[in-house]
């Protein structure tokens, strides 16, 4: 293969190949892959703009069933003394703080609670848009979506539906991991299969829900199966409606181990800050479908985030004033609304406030 031929199609936003993308990480200078994807990032979002958010992650429940082995944060049913719901009044003193700091969307994640089923989460969804209209539900993912369905003995669909009617704005793209089975088996046995993932997030594309897309990486998987996990997100974003959001993001960031059952059954790969540059830079040159990509500054920090603004990102992502999973693992950084503005200013850009919809808002 010649990587100047790659360049040059990635360049006229053709598809490259599992194989193609595969070469690229493996023989391209990093200084090289990050101009194809900083002129690549000028094609979908040009300018001089670093979009970022507030918002807050609030978990549903700790209890979940999907068995991660990559996971600190979940425990089981029976595990009283750990396990935890919120509760409305704590939603309301999460959501008031929220607001305070100028934020406008909760992030909510629930893992695969055995006994919650839809009713549950139309209940919660109504409760909190009663409350609160202006509040921007950015909940769940595919596999709870998922666990639903079967739980109900419903379509995919019909659960989404019910979700949207009830105060769902958007979908995350949680869970993916890596789209392989082989990896999803021993990382996450309990969660569905990539077949599932794909299949719920294209009935939200269908119905116009808007979705980002994530990969978690540097445990177990191969590099081909890093660049099969692109392609499948570029596939189902190719057969998204005309007109429809699809999509609007995808974030990648290598996985926290510290303290975790994984870390104990493998030795842990170290990603070098070279390592998730050249990764977020070759997500943009693969991805020639998907507008925004997001630099993850929570996992890898401030200096390594600032690089990735040059090799293809266009997004900082949110301050996230509260966050458990990743945090449980290992992930040590922080932002407030200010620190967030003045790295991206470092950095040579200029920040613009977001919602979840890549839409400006007013501080």
């Amino acid at each position: 293969m010649d990587k100047n031929k790659l360049y040059q199609q990635a360049l006229l936003l053709a598809p490259l190949t599992t194989d193609e993308g595969v070469f690229l990480f493996k023989n391209a200078p990093l200084n090289e892959l990050m101009i194809v994807a900083n002129e690549l990032r000028q094609r979908h979002v040009p300018g001089n703009g670093v979009s970022w958010q507030i918002d807050r992650n609030v978990n549903i429940t700790n209890i979940c069933i999907s068995g991660c082995t990559f996971c600190n944060f979940h425990c089981k049913l029976h595990e009283q003394s750990k396990s935890y719901t919120t509760t409305l009044k704590e939603y309301v003193q999460k959501i008031e703080g929220l607001f305070k700091y100028g934020g406008d969307q909760l992030l909510l994640q629930g893992g695969l609670h055995p006994r919650y089923g839809l009713a549950f989460y139309k209940d919660l969804f109504r409760q909190l848009k009663q409350r609160y209209p202006q509040l921007k539900l950015h909940a769940l993912g595919p596999p709870e979506v998922a666990h639903i369905a079967r739980l109900e003995k419903l379509s995919y669909r019909e659960v989404l539906d019910e979700l949207v009617s009830s105060g769902l704005d958007s979908l995350p793209g949680a869970g993916a991991e890596i789209l392989c089975d082989r990896v999803r088996k021993r990382l996450s046995p309990g969660k569905p299969n990539a077949q599932v993932w794909s299949d719920v997030m294209r009935e939200a594309h269908k119905m116009n829900l808007a979705t980002s897309a994530t990969m978690v990486f540097g445990h177990i998987e191969t590099l081909e199966e890093r660049m099969q996990h692109l392609v499948k997100i570029r596939e189902l974003q190719d057969e998204k409606p005309n007109g429809h959001y699809g999509f609007l993001a995808f974030i990648c960031w290598p996985m926290r181990l510290k303290g975790t059952k994984l870390e104990e059954q493998v030795q842990p790969k170290l990603v070098s800050m070279q390592e998730y540059v050249r990764m977020v830079a070759i997500s943009r040159i693969m991805l020639n479908n998907v507008t925004n990509i997001q630099a993850s500054w929570l996992t890898v920090g401030k200096d390594t985030a600032q690089l990735c603004l040059h090799a293809g990102a266009n997004d900082m992502g949110s301050i996230m004033i509260e966050e458990n999973v990743v945090s449980s693992a290992g992930a040590e950084h922080s932002f407030n609304a200010e620190g967030i503005q003045k790295a991206i200013i470092e950095a040579g850009y200029t920040p613009w406030l977001r919602d979840q919809k890549y839409q400006p808002r007013d501080l």
